[in-house]
């Protein structure tokens, strides 16, 4: 046996399980398991990548500087407090390693981003699973549940995997609640699908206090997963931490060349949210019709609820013999639901077919 040893909380930490991405045996129709971008990237920013392999050679901006302005231009923030990274993973990582450790506490709701508690063991702090109601983070029980060992709360707004959302109105009275040395994390990965007036991502929370994070990504509506590009907006103190701790390049040529561009391509992103506009409530609804039960959705899935755990698998084992790859979710403690990204209108109409079909078989 080895006398290395790793730190308290690695070894108790289960590894993330992505969603699959095959079939066995089988060519794939669609792949409905990791929320990526119903409409692929923008064809300027394919373009743009293209034409960044000529200098694949160079080491890329280790600061992200032209990254960061076309942010902060097309959100109206100040650049200065924008930090890339190679997808918001990184860093929701580096800010539980700059604010949590052994001792310590990070809270989150319960159907919340398997990276939390991860994030949190790997630094020897305490992950803590805050219930929630009716699938929703529940402000008054995370509050109830802060004591002088919280150092991070993390809020995913909206909900991966449950797809709920957190008013701005208990999102804020979630910080003003908070003690003033505890960093509030906002999660905004699919901020850009959300149209609800009682919303907002995090940014004028961000400009009022020094103790709240904004992390956003370009895997989702941009789909551009596979480049690994993520962004966060903080206070002057906080960036300046993690510029610290980050690796100087961290976000590779590429992605950066790519990641302007798409944000350019405003055609593209509005393409993108119209798809889900559209094929999200339609393909509630009709799972609703089939007696299933679809959780309220602001993102760009839905989870459906099959009753039980033992039918929420043969659903899954129905749907890949059609081609059709969706996310079961047991490991966040759900496991009698599936998790369907929502794709194109053929996609999103075989998906409709094939649990028909499923339940037709399976009363």
């Amino acid at each position: 046996m080895s006398a290395l040893t790793p730190r308290p909380g690695i070894m108790k930490i289960a590894p993330y399980v992505p969603g699959k991405d095959s079939v066995d045996g089988k060519e794939p129709i669609a792949k409905l398991s990791s929320n990526e971008g119903a409409l692929g990237p923008s064809p300027k920013a394919m373009a743009a990548y293209a034409r960044a392999a000529a200098e694949l050679h160079r080491y890329p901006d280790g600061a992200s500087d032209r990254l960061r302005h076309a942010i902060g231009r097309h959100y109206g923030l100040d650049a200065s407090r924008i930090v890339c990274g190679s997808g918001s993973d990184e860093l929701l990582n580096l800010l539980v390693r700059s604010y949590c450790g052994p001792g310590d506490e990070l809270l989150y709701s319960q159907y919340g981003f398997l990276m939390y508690p991860i994030n949190a063991l790997g630094v020897g702090a305490t992950p803590v699973a805050v219930p929630e109601k009716d699938y929703r983070a529940d402000v008054d029980a995370m509050l109830a549940r802060v004591t002088d060992r919280t150092r991070v709360v993390c809020l995913a707004n909206p909900n991966n995997p449950t797809g709920s959302y957190v008013t701005k109105d208990d999102v804020r009275r979630l910080h003003a609640d908070l003690p003033k040395n505890v960093l509030l994390v906002i999660d905004a990965a699919y901020a850009e699908y959300v149209s609800r007036n009682d919303y907002e991502s995090g940014v004028e929370l961000v400009d009022r206090a020094e103790n709240v994070v904004m992390t956003r990504t370009f895997s989702k509506i941009y789909g551009m997963g596979g480049l690994r590009l993520g962004w966060m907006y903080a206070s002057a103190g906080i960036v300046d931490v993690i510029n610290r701790l980050r690796q100087p390049f961290n976000v590779n040529l590429a992605a950066q060349i790519a990641g302007i561009a798409a944000l350019e391509d405003i055609a593209h992103t509005d393409a993108s949210r119209a798809n889900n506009d559209i094929w999200l409530p339609w393909l509630s609804a009709e799972l609703g019709k089939l007696g299933l039960k679809p959780l309220p959705s602001v993102g760009n899935f839905v989870t459906v609820g099959f009753g039980s755990r033992e039918r929420a698998a043969a659903a899954n084992d129905w749907l890949m013999k059609d081609g059709l790859i969706p996310r079961m979710i047991a490991g966040y403690g759900l496991p009698e639901h599936l998790r369907i990204t929502i794709g194109t209108e053929t996609e999103m109409k075989l998906v409709q077919e094939s649990l028909a079909r499923f339940v037709a078989g399976h009363k």
